[in-house]
């Protein structure tokens, strides 16, 4: 059952492997994530074509086993990127969908669709995975969105402007890119700050290992909501789909 409520900033994590997107309910006091159509709370933020049409989320990841060159994963990996990139050369020997160097060293993907090879933009792709969510946060509202804050991991200082284009494209106003350790430090805090024991101030460490970053930040919070950063550290080459590959070529080691 969708909920009326006054027109609001929707909050998105666009993650490697998976995406979510939620709003903050005043009347509940809280953080609400929305299902997408399937009803699940995290979407695959893959991104597939097939004869007919355009396919996200759900229903791209089901495409991978029967048509794996005409799916787009990891497309956070290519945000930003140079096509020349040495790491990012490593990931296209591994996916199965094409890449080509575009204009001024732009990683191109090249997909087939009704008949005919077409070339898109990680910003394009990652535009439609964004598309979706807002399309099933205004579902559940009940009324447009115009406007949301969107995650990034810590050290995405090349690829801030690309989600920001992507956002764009799907017809959202950016009003702010937050670092995934602080996200999750003012969810940390909303949850916390009505707690009487809490003290002045408290040291919080944040171990965000995802599905294709990792990032460690040691933060204070205040009682008042004040969020200072000590340290911070991490990889953005680093998550599940890592650990996936290096089983892989492991077990390619053994069998030969």
């Amino acid at each position: 059952m969708s909920t009326k409520v006054k027109a609001t900033p929707i909050g998105i994590d666009l993650g490697t492997t998976y995406s979510c997107v939620a709003v903050w309910f005043d009347q509940h006091d809280r953080v609400e994530i929305f299902p997408n159509e399937q009803g699940n709370t995290i979407t695959p933020s893959c991104v597939a074509f097939n004869d007919t049409e355009h396919l996200v989320g759900e229903g791209a990841k089901n495409q991978i086993t029967r048509n794996p060159e005409n799916t787009i994963f990891d497309v956070k990996r290519i945000m930003g990127s140079r096509f020349s990139n040495i790491r990012l050369q490593k990931d296209i020997e591994s996916w199965p969908f094409k890449v080509i160097e575009g204009s001024s060293d732009k990683p191109m993907i090249v997909l087939e669709h009704m008949g005919a090879n077409k070339e898109f933009s990680a910003e394009e792709r990652s535009s439609m995975i964004l598309k979706n969510l807002k399309e099933a946060a205004e579902a559940y509202l009940g009324t447009p969105v115009r406007d949301a804050v969107i995650t990034v991991p810590a050290y995405f200082s090349d690829r801030r402007q690309a989600t920001k284009d992507a956002g764009t494209l799907a017809g959202l106003k950016v009003m702010r890119l937050i670092n995934e350790p602080t996200a999750a430090a003012i969810a940390y805090g909303l949850d916390n700050f009505a707690d009487p024991n809490h003290p002045h101030q408290k040291n919080v460490l944040i171990f965000d290992l995802g599905g294709g970053t990792f990032h460690v930040s040691l933060l204070a919070i205040s009682k008042e909501g004040t969020i200072s950063v000590k340290a911070v550290g991490g990889d953005t080459r680093l998550g599940g789909e890592d650990f996936d590959k290096a089983m892989v070529d492991h077990c390619v080691q053994e069998f030969k």
